[in-house]
């Protein structure tokens, strides 16, 4: 067992004056102790945070007592040290971006495809006319997915509406839409109802549950996750290596960001050729004077970025201009 707990979470659920909420919540967390990144928007809450498992349960228990988030569901792991260094608390139009133009026209509080427990998407997930939807991004499903899962060509969720017109060939069969913990299945789901798809399931809970509760089995390699971690297993039935070193392509899971920052590119590597080449996803990469020192881990903290107050102010002005002269005075 772990000495701290990472805790990854989301609900759906309104919240009034959401910006000052992100505000509070921040000062909230940092005041227990946690550690992670967690996303504010009028929609609800998205967040993966990590503590001591005294921290961790103080959180649960403050979500639980807010009556708009006693529903929220936490994926809960044992870790040997905190998923991140630093607490981020952000304000955002939507907790995962949709890539919609109005992001109204779906609302996941009151129509999204079934959910299925991790032992009912196990039974299914085999079925002749079901397919299993990977809703991921690339860097995502190359490291792990279900076995005989349709995977997207998206480098990011919110080109997820484009490739909608992809599955129009899909609509006769059942769809089981799968994410790492569930969040954007509930707006894939979503939007596959809106677009005509009549028989749309999605993984409640996502990969992280369906390991915990069915043992990951078909899960192969491993799951991509969004902190310090980069990657974890899930299945312990028959678990499997599917992605390979970009580089000399032998089998490997490691996830790293290329040493060279101008080129950043989020690649598997192992450890062998992580070494030869500095973490560095090519020689001309190697080759440029100032790229940051590789530890082995491939993981680099980003430096923070000075911040433009003026740019922040005129931001502010554009989207809540003055109602009167004295608010201008003011």
């Amino acid at each position: 067992m772990g000495q701290y707990q990472t805790l990854l979470y989301y609900c759906y659920s309104p919240i009034e004056n959401a910006e000052q909420f992100a505000a509070d919540h921040l000062e909230f967390c940092k005041s227990i102790g946690l550690v992670g990144r967690i996303i504010v928007a009028e929609e609800g809450l998205n967040g993966t945070v990590s503590g001591t498992p005294e921290a961790c349960k103080a959180y649960m228990d403050a979500i639980y007592a807010d009556g708009r988030f006693n529903h929220t569901e936490f994926k809960i792991d044992e870790v040997e040290e905190p998923s991140f260094i630093k607490m981020h608390c952000r304000y955002k139009p939507e907790i995962v971006h949709s890539g919609l133009r109005d992001p109204k026209i779906i609302d996941p509080t009151k129509e999204t495809g079934k959910h299925l427990e991790p032992k009912e998407f196990m039974e299914m997930k085999d079925q002749e006319d079901v397919v299993i939807l990977d809703v991921r991004s690339n860097y995502e499903h190359s490291v792990g997915r279900f076995k005989n899962a349709v995977t997207l060509d998206i480098d990011n969720f919110r080109e997820f509406p484009e490739k909608v017109k992809e599955l129009e060939h899909l609509k006769g069969k059942k769809i089981l839409t799968y994410c790492t913990g569930g969040i954007k299945c509930e707006k894939a789901s979503a939007l596959l109802l809106k677009e005509g798809f009549e028989d749309v399931y999605q993984l409640h809970g996502g990969i992280i549950k369906y390991g915990k509760e069915a043992g990951g089995k078909d899960f192969e390699g491993d799951c991509y996750v969004f902190d310090n971690r980069v990657t974890v297993p899930v299945n312990s039935v028959n678990p499997t290596v599917i992605s390979r070193c970009k580089n000399c392509g032998k089998p490997t899971k490691k996830m790293i960001n290329c040493a060279n920052a101008k080129c950043n590119e989020h690649f598997t590597q192992c450890d062998e050729c992580g070494w030869e080449l500095e973490g560095c996803c090519s020689k001309e990469c190697q080759s440029v004077p100032d790229k940051r020192e590789y530890d082995g881990t491939g993981y680099y903290v980003k430096i923070p970025q000075p911040v433009n107050v003026e740019k922040i102010s005129k931001r502010k002005h554009k989207n809540f201009p003055p109602k009167n002269k004295e608010e201008v005075q003011a």
